[in-house]
């Protein structure tokens, strides 16, 4: 069974649909995160969970 780590992002309603796109895609070029949840608020704002395995080094000795 995979771990995996979750950070949220929560990215406010005068942003751009272009801008969020940006952070995500950097968030995952750079940090290797995956969108695991998106939820879009009546108010326009985006609740942004991301995931990425935690890959846990075995001991070979």
């Amino acid at each position: 069974m995979a771990d995996y780590e979750f950070r949220r992002l929560d990215i406010p309603r005068g942003t751009s649909r272009s801008d969020a796109c940006r952070i995500l895609t950097e968030q995952a070029e750079y940090g290797y995160w995956e969108l695991d949840r998106l939820l879009l608020r009546g108010d326009g704002s985006r609740r942004v969970v991301l995931r990425r395995r935690i890959i846990r080094q075995v001991r070979t000795m």
